[in-house]
Protein backbone atom coordinates (compact mmCIF):
# COMPACT_ATOMS: atom_id res chain seq x y z
CA UNK A 1 0.00 0.00 0.00
CA UNK A 2 2.81 2.56 0.95
CA UNK A 3 4.85 1.81 -2.64
CA UNK A 4 1.56 2.32 -4.13
CA UNK A 5 0.86 5.72 -2.34
CA UNK A 6 4.45 6.58 -3.51
CA UNK A 7 3.83 6.39 -7.40
CA UNK A 8 0.78 8.13 -7.01
CA UNK A 9 2.79 11.04 -5.13
CA UNK A 10 5.55 10.93 -7.52
CA UNK A 11 3.05 10.45 -10.64
CA UNK A 12 0.90 13.58 -9.50
CA UNK A 13 4.75 15.48 -8.69
CA UNK A 14 5.82 14.70 -12.04
CA UNK A 15 2.25 16.09 -13.77
CA UNK A 16 2.59 19.27 -11.99
CA UNK A 17 6.31 19.79 -13.22
CA UNK A 18 4.78 19.64 -16.86
CA UNK A 19 1.96 21.92 -16.02
CA UNK A 20 4.11 24.44 -14.16
CA UNK A 21 6.53 24.24 -17.27
CA UNK A 22 4.31 25.87 -19.67
CA UNK A 23 3.28 29.01 -19.14
CA UNK A 24 0.51 31.57 -20.15
CA UNK A 25 0.72 33.93 -22.80
CA UNK A 26 2.07 37.19 -20.99
CA UNK A 27 -0.50 40.21 -21.22
CA UNK A 28 2.41 42.38 -22.61
CA UNK A 29 5.86 41.60 -24.21
CA UNK A 30 9.15 43.40 -23.85
CA UNK A 31 10.95 44.79 -26.50
CA UNK A 32 13.69 42.19 -26.68
CA UNK A 33 11.23 39.63 -26.47
CA UNK A 34 9.12 40.92 -29.19
CA UNK A 35 12.50 41.60 -31.25
CA UNK A 36 13.51 38.00 -30.00
CA UNK A 37 10.31 36.38 -32.12
CA UNK A 38 10.42 38.72 -34.86
CA UNK A 39 14.10 37.54 -35.47
CA UNK A 40 13.70 33.84 -34.32
CA UNK A 41 10.96 32.68 -35.87
CA UNK A 42 11.22 34.96 -39.46
CA UNK A 43 12.67 32.70 -42.47
CA UNK A 44 14.53 34.27 -45.40
CA UNK A 45 12.30 37.20 -47.41
CA UNK A 46 10.74 35.70 -50.27
CA UNK A 47 8.81 37.07 -53.46
CA UNK A 48 5.35 38.69 -54.43
CA UNK A 49 4.36 39.78 -57.93
CA UNK A 50 3.63 43.41 -56.80
CA UNK A 51 3.12 45.93 -53.44
CA UNK A 52 0.27 44.99 -51.40
CA UNK A 53 0.41 48.34 -49.61
CA UNK A 54 -3.29 47.73 -48.81
CA UNK A 55 -6.02 45.33 -48.94
CA UNK A 56 -8.15 44.59 -51.83
CA UNK A 57 -10.96 42.55 -50.04
CA UNK A 58 -14.34 44.39 -48.80
CA UNK A 59 -16.85 43.15 -46.84
CA UNK A 60 -14.63 41.71 -44.26
CA UNK A 61 -17.09 43.21 -41.58
CA UNK A 62 -19.55 40.68 -42.57
CA UNK A 63 -18.59 37.72 -40.92
CA UNK A 64 -17.07 39.26 -37.71
CA UNK A 65 -20.94 38.96 -35.69
CA UNK A 66 -19.80 35.05 -36.41
CA UNK A 67 -16.19 35.27 -36.15
CA UNK A 68 -16.71 36.56 -32.71
CA UNK A 69 -20.23 34.33 -31.70
CA UNK A 70 -19.00 31.80 -29.03
CA UNK A 71 -15.05 31.91 -29.69
CA UNK A 72 -12.63 32.42 -27.04
CA UNK A 73 -10.90 35.22 -26.82
CA UNK A 74 -7.92 33.55 -25.20
CA UNK A 75 -6.15 32.01 -28.31
CA UNK A 76 -4.16 33.71 -30.58
CA UNK A 77 -4.72 34.69 -33.71
CA UNK A 78 -2.99 34.20 -36.76
CA UNK A 79 -2.53 36.51 -40.13
CA UNK A 80 -1.52 37.58 -43.58
CA UNK A 81 -0.99 40.88 -45.18
CA UNK A 82 -1.33 44.75 -44.14
CA UNK A 83 -3.89 46.00 -42.53
CA UNK A 84 -7.21 43.83 -42.71
CA UNK A 85 -5.71 41.96 -40.20
CA UNK A 86 -6.31 44.66 -37.54
CA UNK A 87 -9.88 44.85 -38.16
CA UNK A 88 -10.00 40.98 -37.66
CA UNK A 89 -7.59 41.85 -34.07
CA UNK A 90 -9.75 44.20 -32.62
CA UNK A 91 -12.92 42.45 -32.91
CA UNK A 92 -11.52 39.26 -32.03
CA UNK A 93 -9.09 40.30 -28.94
CA UNK A 94 -6.88 37.65 -28.68
CA UNK A 95 -4.03 37.21 -26.59
CA UNK A 96 -1.60 37.48 -29.28
CA UNK A 97 -1.53 37.63 -32.86
CA UNK A 98 1.26 36.71 -35.27
CA UNK A 99 1.09 38.11 -39.15
CA UNK A 100 2.82 36.35 -41.35
CA UNK A 101 4.49 37.46 -44.74
CA UNK A 102 6.41 36.13 -47.20
CA UNK A 103 7.48 39.50 -47.82
CA UNK A 104 9.66 41.20 -45.24
CA UNK A 105 8.36 44.44 -46.68
CA UNK A 106 5.07 43.32 -44.70
CA UNK A 107 7.02 43.05 -41.74
CA UNK A 108 8.68 46.68 -42.23
CA UNK A 109 5.49 47.90 -42.84
CA UNK A 110 3.64 46.86 -39.71
CA UNK A 111 6.32 48.36 -37.79
CA UNK A 112 5.39 51.59 -39.47
CA UNK A 113 2.35 50.60 -38.60
CA UNK A 114 3.37 49.73 -35.17
CA UNK A 115 4.80 53.36 -34.52
CA UNK A 116 2.37 55.29 -36.03
CA UNK A 117 -0.04 53.82 -33.73
CA UNK A 118 1.77 54.35 -30.74
CA UNK A 119 2.58 57.75 -31.01
CA UNK A 120 -1.03 58.49 -32.33
CA UNK A 121 -2.83 60.79 -29.90
CA UNK A 122 -6.41 59.50 -31.93
CA UNK A 123 -7.51 58.56 -35.09
CA UNK A 124 -7.16 61.63 -37.03
CA UNK A 125 -4.07 61.77 -35.60
CA UNK A 126 -2.48 58.58 -37.46
CA UNK A 127 -4.06 59.61 -40.82
CA UNK A 128 -2.51 62.85 -40.44
CA UNK A 129 0.69 61.25 -40.02
CA UNK A 130 0.25 57.75 -42.20
CA UNK A 131 -0.87 59.95 -45.28
CA UNK A 132 1.66 62.91 -44.46
CA UNK A 133 -1.57 65.48 -44.37
CA UNK A 134 -2.07 68.64 -41.84
CA UNK A 135 -4.97 67.42 -39.83
CA UNK A 136 -7.97 69.37 -40.28
CA UNK A 137 -9.23 71.64 -37.56
CA UNK A 138 -12.91 70.44 -37.61
CA UNK A 139 -11.70 66.78 -36.40
CA UNK A 140 -11.68 65.22 -33.02
CA UNK A 141 -11.73 62.46 -31.35
CA UNK A 142 -15.19 61.08 -31.96
CA UNK A 143 -15.47 62.12 -35.08
CA UNK A 144 -17.36 59.51 -37.36
CA UNK A 145 -15.07 57.41 -39.64
CA UNK A 146 -16.93 58.82 -42.49
CA UNK A 147 -15.84 62.26 -41.34
CA UNK A 148 -12.53 61.39 -41.06
CA UNK A 149 -11.69 60.70 -44.52
CA UNK A 150 -14.64 63.35 -45.50
CA UNK A 151 -12.03 65.90 -44.03
CA UNK A 152 -8.73 64.76 -45.51
CA UNK A 153 -9.81 63.66 -49.09
CA UNK A 154 -9.26 67.51 -50.31
CA UNK A 155 -6.32 67.95 -48.06
CA UNK A 156 -2.72 67.80 -50.17
CA UNK A 157 0.41 65.88 -48.79
CA UNK A 158 2.81 67.89 -47.12
CA UNK A 159 6.45 67.08 -47.89
CA UNK A 160 7.68 68.75 -44.34
CA UNK A 161 5.17 66.47 -42.52
CA UNK A 162 6.56 63.73 -44.63
CA UNK A 163 10.14 64.39 -43.48
CA UNK A 164 9.23 64.81 -39.59
CA UNK A 165 7.23 61.22 -39.58
CA UNK A 166 9.69 59.21 -41.04
CA UNK A 167 12.26 60.71 -38.60
CA UNK A 168 9.79 60.20 -35.78
CA UNK A 169 9.25 56.10 -37.06
CA UNK A 170 12.69 55.54 -37.26
CA UNK A 171 13.64 57.55 -33.40
CA UNK A 172 10.52 55.10 -32.46
CA UNK A 173 11.63 51.61 -33.85
CA UNK A 174 15.45 52.63 -33.67
CA UNK A 175 15.81 54.14 -30.23
CA UNK A 176 12.88 53.84 -28.17
CA UNK A 177 11.97 50.08 -29.27
CA UNK A 178 16.23 49.79 -30.27
CA UNK A 179 14.84 47.31 -32.69
CA UNK A 180 17.69 45.91 -35.26
CA UNK A 181 16.71 47.80 -38.80
CA UNK A 182 19.20 47.04 -41.35
CA UNK A 183 19.85 49.96 -43.53
CA UNK A 184 18.02 48.30 -46.86
CA UNK A 185 15.18 47.97 -44.01
CA UNK A 186 15.03 51.94 -43.31
CA UNK A 187 15.61 51.92 -47.21
CA UNK A 188 12.04 50.08 -47.46
CA UNK A 189 10.47 52.29 -44.43
CA UNK A 190 11.14 54.76 -46.58
CA UNK A 191 9.70 53.01 -49.35
CA UNK A 192 6.25 52.27 -48.01
CA UNK A 193 5.70 55.59 -46.10
CA UNK A 194 6.13 57.38 -49.34
CA UNK A 195 3.57 55.11 -50.84
CA UNK A 196 1.09 56.21 -48.35
CA UNK A 197 2.34 60.03 -48.77
CA UNK A 198 1.71 60.00 -52.59
CA UNK A 199 -1.50 57.79 -52.66
CA UNK A 200 -2.98 59.17 -49.32
CA UNK A 201 -6.94 58.11 -48.71
CA UNK A 202 -7.17 56.77 -52.25
CA UNK A 203 -4.33 53.91 -51.88
CA UNK A 204 -5.19 51.15 -53.02
CA UNK A 205 -3.85 47.71 -54.07
CA UNK A 206 -1.77 47.40 -55.65
CA UNK A 207 -0.34 50.81 -55.23
CA UNK A 208 0.21 54.05 -56.90
CA UNK A 209 3.74 54.76 -58.71
CA UNK A 210 6.25 56.02 -56.60
CA UNK A 211 6.11 59.56 -58.44
CA UNK A 212 2.50 60.59 -58.93
CA UNK A 213 -0.92 60.32 -57.25
CA UNK A 214 -3.14 58.25 -58.69
CA UNK A 215 -5.09 59.28 -61.09
CA UNK A 216 -9.09 58.39 -62.37
CA UNK A 217 -11.42 55.51 -60.45
CA UNK A 218 -9.41 52.66 -58.80
CA UNK A 219 -10.82 49.01 -60.12
CA UNK A 220 -10.05 47.78 -56.43
CA UNK A 221 -10.98 49.56 -53.23
CA UNK A 222 -9.17 52.57 -51.64
CA UNK A 223 -8.26 52.93 -48.33
CA UNK A 224 -10.97 54.97 -47.20
CA UNK A 225 -13.45 52.77 -49.11
CA UNK A 226 -12.21 49.46 -46.72
CA UNK A 227 -12.19 51.61 -43.87
CA UNK A 228 -15.68 53.08 -44.31
CA UNK A 229 -17.33 49.87 -45.26
CA UNK A 230 -20.24 48.22 -42.35
CA UNK A 231 -21.78 44.62 -42.16
CA UNK A 232 -24.72 44.07 -42.66
CA UNK A 233 -26.08 45.94 -40.39
CA UNK A 234 -24.95 48.96 -41.34
CA UNK A 235 -22.32 49.15 -38.60
CA UNK A 236 -18.88 50.68 -39.42
CA UNK A 237 -16.37 48.18 -37.54
CA UNK A 238 -13.16 48.52 -38.91
CA UNK A 239 -9.87 49.37 -36.80
CA UNK A 240 -11.08 53.02 -37.32
CA UNK A 241 -14.63 52.82 -37.20
CA UNK A 242 -14.72 54.42 -33.82
CA UNK A 243 -12.19 55.77 -31.00
CA UNK A 244 -12.72 52.71 -28.93
CA UNK A 245 -11.65 50.20 -32.12
CA UNK A 246 -8.73 52.48 -32.37
CA UNK A 247 -7.66 52.45 -28.37
CA UNK A 248 -8.02 48.59 -28.51
CA UNK A 249 -5.55 48.49 -31.14
CA UNK A 250 -3.37 50.99 -29.59
CA UNK A 251 -3.08 48.66 -26.62
CA UNK A 252 -2.57 45.44 -28.74
CA UNK A 253 0.78 47.44 -30.32
CA UNK A 254 1.91 49.30 -26.95
CA UNK A 255 1.87 45.82 -25.80
CA UNK A 256 3.80 44.34 -28.32
CA UNK A 257 1.33 41.63 -28.98
CA UNK A 258 0.94 41.99 -32.70
CA UNK A 259 4.02 40.28 -34.25
CA UNK A 260 4.84 40.36 -37.79
CA UNK A 261 6.91 37.74 -39.03
CA UNK A 262 8.54 36.77 -42.38
CA UNK A 263 7.37 33.61 -43.38
CA UNK A 264 5.99 31.28 -46.46
CA UNK A 265 2.80 29.65 -45.37
CA UNK A 266 4.75 26.73 -46.99
CA UNK A 267 8.38 26.95 -45.73
CA UNK A 268 10.00 25.25 -43.00
CA UNK A 269 9.87 27.36 -39.63
CA UNK A 270 7.96 29.78 -39.43
CA UNK A 271 4.51 28.70 -38.93
CA UNK A 272 5.49 25.48 -36.71
CA UNK A 273 7.62 28.20 -34.63
CA UNK A 274 4.52 30.07 -33.70
CA UNK A 275 2.71 26.96 -33.11
CA UNK A 276 5.48 25.51 -30.48
CA UNK A 277 5.47 28.94 -28.92
CA UNK A 278 1.29 28.76 -28.73
CA UNK A 279 1.54 25.11 -27.29
CA UNK A 280 4.59 26.17 -24.98
CA UNK A 281 2.29 28.81 -23.49
CA UNK A 282 -1.37 26.73 -23.36
CA UNK A 283 -2.64 28.43 -26.15
CA UNK A 284 -4.88 27.63 -29.26
CA UNK A 285 -5.27 29.31 -32.44
CA UNK A 286 -8.49 31.03 -32.86
CA UNK A 287 -8.60 31.92 -35.84
CA UNK A 288 -5.69 32.31 -39.19
CA UNK A 289 -7.09 34.29 -42.01
CA UNK A 290 -4.95 33.34 -45.20
CA UNK A 291 -6.21 35.84 -47.70
CA UNK A 292 -6.13 34.30 -51.02
CA UNK A 293 -2.23 32.78 -50.19
CA UNK A 294 -3.73 29.00 -51.01
CA UNK A 295 -4.85 29.71 -54.40
CA UNK A 296 -1.18 30.87 -54.89
CA UNK A 297 0.21 27.47 -52.66
CA UNK A 298 -1.87 25.26 -55.14
CA UNK A 299 -0.02 26.84 -58.13
CA UNK A 300 2.32 24.17 -57.16
CA UNK A 301 2.80 21.76 -54.29
CA UNK A 302 3.13 24.03 -52.14
CA UNK A 303 -0.28 23.56 -50.48
CA UNK A 304 0.71 20.30 -49.24
CA UNK A 305 3.43 21.86 -46.87
CA UNK A 306 1.22 24.16 -46.11
CA UNK A 307 -0.99 22.01 -44.42
CA UNK A 308 1.20 19.92 -43.07
CA UNK A 309 2.40 22.88 -41.29
CA UNK A 310 -1.08 24.05 -40.27
CA UNK A 311 -1.48 20.18 -38.67
CA UNK A 312 1.32 21.04 -35.77
CA UNK A 313 -0.64 23.94 -34.70
CA UNK A 314 -2.58 23.80 -31.40
CA UNK A 315 -6.30 23.39 -32.51
CA UNK A 316 -9.59 22.84 -30.58
CA UNK A 317 -12.56 23.11 -31.91
CA UNK A 318 -13.34 26.64 -32.45
CA UNK A 319 -10.11 27.14 -34.70
CA UNK A 320 -11.04 28.72 -37.91
CA UNK A 321 -9.79 29.58 -40.91
CA UNK A 322 -10.61 33.17 -42.66
CA UNK A 323 -11.17 32.88 -45.92
CA UNK A 324 -12.16 35.52 -48.33
CA UNK A 325 -14.16 34.41 -51.56
CA UNK A 326 -15.31 36.07 -54.84
CA UNK A 327 -18.46 35.23 -55.60
CA UNK A 328 -19.28 35.59 -59.38
CA UNK A 329 -23.04 35.14 -59.02
CA UNK A 330 -24.78 31.65 -60.38
CA UNK A 331 -21.34 30.63 -61.33
CA UNK A 332 -19.95 30.31 -57.74
CA UNK A 333 -16.53 31.39 -56.26
CA UNK A 334 -13.75 31.77 -58.33
CA UNK A 335 -10.26 30.58 -57.75
CA UNK A 336 -8.53 33.81 -58.81
CA UNK A 337 -9.02 37.68 -58.87
CA UNK A 338 -11.85 39.18 -60.53
CA UNK A 339 -12.47 43.13 -60.35
CA UNK A 340 -15.80 44.94 -58.93
CA UNK A 341 -18.51 44.43 -62.03
CA UNK A 342 -20.30 40.66 -61.63
CA UNK A 343 -19.01 40.07 -58.00
CA UNK A 344 -18.49 40.68 -54.24
CA UNK A 345 -16.83 39.57 -51.66
CA UNK A 346 -18.12 36.63 -48.94
CA UNK A 347 -15.50 36.03 -46.23
CA UNK A 348 -16.34 32.62 -44.59
CA UNK A 349 -15.03 31.30 -41.76
CA UNK A 350 -14.06 27.09 -42.43
CA UNK A 351 -13.05 24.53 -39.18
CA UNK A 352 -9.11 24.13 -39.01
CA UNK A 353 -9.17 20.24 -37.67
CA UNK A 354 -11.94 19.67 -40.81
CA UNK A 355 -9.35 20.75 -42.92
CA UNK A 356 -6.69 19.21 -41.40
CA UNK A 357 -8.35 15.80 -41.46
CA UNK A 358 -9.54 15.93 -44.78
CA UNK A 359 -6.05 16.53 -45.74
CA UNK A 360 -4.73 13.64 -44.19
CA UNK A 361 -7.48 11.34 -45.05
CA UNK A 362 -6.27 12.27 -48.85
CA UNK A 363 -9.67 14.17 -49.24
CA UNK A 364 -8.40 17.32 -50.73
CA UNK A 365 -6.63 17.36 -54.28
CA UNK A 366 -7.28 20.88 -55.45
CA UNK A 367 -8.42 24.55 -54.14
CA UNK A 368 -11.83 24.17 -54.51
CA UNK A 369 -11.83 20.60 -52.21
CA UNK A 370 -10.45 22.96 -49.97
CA UNK A 371 -13.27 25.24 -50.04
CA UNK A 372 -15.91 22.70 -50.08
CA UNK A 373 -14.83 22.07 -46.32
CA UNK A 374 -16.84 23.94 -43.72
CA UNK A 375 -17.52 21.47 -40.78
Amino acid sequence: MMKFRIAIVLALCSFLTVAWSAEDLSTRLSDDAFWKIVSDFSEPGGRFPSDNFVSNELAIQRILPELTKSRKSDGAYLGVGPEQNFTYIVALKPKIAFIIDIRRQNMIQHLMYKALIEMATDRADFLSHLFSRPRPATLTKNSSVGALFDAYRDVDPDQKLFDETVAAVKKRLNVDHKFLLSDDDQNVLVYIMRAFFIGGPDLGYPGPAQTQRPTGPRILPTYEELMIDTDDEGRQLSFLGSDENFSTLQEFEKNNLIVPIVGDFAGPSAIRSVGDYLKKHNSNVSALYTSNVEQYLFMSEDWKAFYRNVSTLPLDSKSVFIRPLINTGPGGYAASPAFRAGFHWDTMLFTIRGLVAAFNAGMVQTYYDVIAIQN
